[in-house]
């Protein structure tokens, strides 16, 4: 069972149809939508803020999203995939948005709508990642458009792969 733990006076919330990884962390202000599965070693800290995750979400081994206190929150919208090794600090990203293994997202930035973050990428505070867009480098910058139908197949597909993934070690 995944440690989950209340602190200051908020327990998380998770939705229904959730996988958590027997060693995942989810502690205090954290919202969890349906048909999550937050995998092994990840740490979902709502300690100082608010973690409000949509629906459809996988958040992938290793990753940590943590916010600042009374500054920044973070709000992942629905069929979202965040890799492995992933740290997402106060920010927003969007509905079928990818952020890939390795990647940094920074207090402020937003990542829009079927966006794609390479891997190892680092999105400095306040960025704007335009929807459908894919950024990469450190820092990340601006790489290609990417057709949108394109990124939604992509980025759902990933979605609903984590979702059979997830229902292999339910049936465990």
């Amino acid at each position: 069972m995944a440690l989950i733990k209340s602190l200051r006076g908020f327990t998380p919330k998770i939705g229904n149809n959730c996988y958590l990884a027997e060693n995942a962390t989810i502690i205090g202000e954290v919202i969890i939508g349906d048909d999550c599965s937050i995998w092994f070693n990840t740490v979902l800290r709502g300690d100082v803020n608010t973690i409000t995750i949509g629906n459809r979400v996988n958040v992938q081994d290793g990753a940590v999203l943590h916010c600042l206190y009374q500054k920044s929150t973070i709000e992942i919208g629905n069929d979202v995939s965040i890799g492995h090794n992933v740290t997402i600090h106060g920010a927003s990203v969007r509905d079928g948005a990818l952020i890939g293994m390795g990647a940094t997202v920074l207090d402020g930035a937003v990542v829009g709508e079927g966006a794609i973050i390479a891997a190892n990428a680092l999105v400095l505070s306040n960025t704007i990642i335009e929807p459908g867009s894919i950024y990469a480098g450190v820092p990340a910058k601006f790489v290609k458009k990417v057709d949108p139908a394109q990124a939604q197949e992509i980025n759902q597909r990933i979605a609903k792969n984590y979702l059979m993934y997830s229902s292999w070690y339910k049936e465990e």
